[in-house]
């Protein structure tokens, strides 16, 4: 079985994201990294360059700016890494530049790649998502949450990323069949210091609204507040995340008891989904085989 990963980044320094970390995360399952590296104006391709090179391939792209409507970009910079790996590849494995894997799920991932290789049946495995907020030390666990994703994708250039980058579909729009698999991503994207997360927000919202930034004479930090619901993480980070997350310099204060629901449907449809775990109306980008 061969498995090719594949991912994309742009100014993953300025913005906070562990890159390095996410890809170094991929490593041990992987055959060959492909990384999509973007016209960044920090040292995130220094970086990406020191990681081994042997199994790191890297590309250059220039981001098409008439693309920042809607995310758009996203998913062009995800496919152009996709549509370098090897067609000897059996899955293709991606990462985005704010996930990481947890060395406890590398055989489970292994099994399964394994266990649906010959199965066509199977185009992607779906997996569960950690999304950590405000802090290393809390999830969001409200309904805006994606509880699952494809990240691993069947070698077929047909499957292409879908909008903005959050998963995958075959090129006429048709969903993929997926299985569950027991292994989570652990998602970095809310938890960083909240002067650096105003510095992305504001940046990756230009990517939804043509291109447009909101100047600011200084920066100033981001409200972690407005959440609806957040709970503690009583688990372990993976390893190469340690460092990072000891380096933690920020508090959030906020009492995970305290919730900010904007209707009675919303906190019904929490209710529902954290004693019964049901996501009724749930939004799902694949077909998930039983």
């Amino acid at each position: 079985m061969k498995v090719v990963g594949f991912s994309f980044v742009r100014n993953g320094v300025k913005y906070g994201y562990p890159f390095v970390e996410s890809i170094r995360s991929v490593l041990p399952l992987v055959d060959e990294f492909v990384i999509n590296l973007g016209n960044s104006d920090d040292e995130t391709n220094d970086l990406v360059e020191r990681l081994p090179k042997e199994k790191v391939k890297t590309i250059h792209s220039i981001w098409d700016e008439s693309l920042k409507t809607a995310g758009r970009v996203l998913a062009v910079e995800t496919n152009k890494a996709l549509d370098v790996t090897g067609a000897e590849a059996d899955w293709l494995f991606y990462i985005q530049g704010d996930e990481v894997i947890h060395e406890k799920d590398y055989d489970e991932i292994r099994n399964q790649m394994l266990r649906y290789k010959d199965d066509k049946n199977v185009e992607g495995l779906l997996f569960r998502y950690y999304h950590f907020y405000g802090s290393y030390r809390f999830l969001g666990d409200g309904r805006s949450w994606y509880p699952f994703e494809i990240r691993i994708i069947r070698n077929n250039k047909k499957i292409r990323s879908y909008k903005d980058a959050q998963g995958f579909r075959w090129e006429d729009g048709k969903k993929l069949q997926v299985k569950l698999i027991n292994a989570h991503i652990y998602h970095y994207g809310w938890a960083r210091n909240p002067v650096i997360m105003n510095r992305k927000q504001s940046a990756f919202g230009s990517l939804y609204n043509g291109g447009q930034t909101v100047d600011q004479k200084e920066e100033i930090a981001f409200d972690y507040s407005k959440v609806d619901s957040i709970t503690l993480f009583q688990g372990s980070h993976p390893d190469v995340m340690k460092d990072i997350v000891a380096s933690e310099d920020w508090t959030l204060n906020r009492d995970i008891n305290k919730k900010n629901f904007k209707n009675l449907k919303h906190r019904l449809y929490y209710f529902l989904d954290k004693r019964f775990g049901w996501r009724p109306f749930s939004y799902k980008n694949y077909k998930l085989i039983h």
